[in-house]
């Protein structure tokens, strides 16, 4: 069904349908109900603190189990918050937040893997062009900076390009 056709069922329907319809796909699909709640109750600050909270669980456990530095997991808070419509500076904010607490973990390890780096390396890429996209270099340049300061003083393989990537938004680097 395309979206015109769409329009055209739905205006023939009057308003106590058109209420039962929303209803239905609000108590049968888990997206509509996430999104009606966000919708009604957009308590942003809320999710964001969960959401770092879980992110740094993945790099920190607070239990015995090992660190599992999943990229999805940051990947998948963001896929989501930008379907709900979040405000750019909290997404950009926890595009950043991951790739920081990354360098944290990965300053108490003697042997980062290359792949940790890359997988970093591909993160920030990402940062850079969602805060450039919505106009957020300004206010998280100093940010971004550290970012790139840290995989330097890591000695990351792959820090020119952290580098570099930062030189390429003309964001003065130190």
């Amino acid at each position: 069904m395309s979206k015109r056709d769409l329009k055209l069922y739905l205006h023939d329907l009057n308003k106590e349908q058109l209420q039962d319809q929303v209803t239905e796909l609000y108590s049968r699909f888990k997206e509509v109900k996430e999104y009606y709640d966000f919708a009604f109750n957009p308590n942003e600050n809320k999710l964001i603190e969960e959401c770092k909270f879980k992110i740094s669980k993945e790099y920190f456990p607070n239990t015995k189990r090992r660190a599992k530095c999943r990229r999805s997991v940051a990947q998948n808070y963001i896929r989501h918050f930008k379907r709900l419509g979040v405000e750019p500076s909290h997404i950009a904010d926890i595009m950043l937040y991951n790739i920081e607490i990354a360098q944290t973990f990965s300053s108490e390890k003697e042997n980062i893997q290359d792949a940790f780096c890359k997988s970093m390396l591909k993160s920030f890429e990402e940062a850079l062009t969602f805060t450039s996209d919505n106009g957020l270099l300004k206010e998280f340049s100093s940010r971004i900076e550290k970012i790139a300061d840290e995989s330097s003083i890591q000695r990351w393989f792959n820090k020119e390009s952290f580098v570099k990537l930062t030189d390429h938004q003309n964001l003065t680097y130190h």
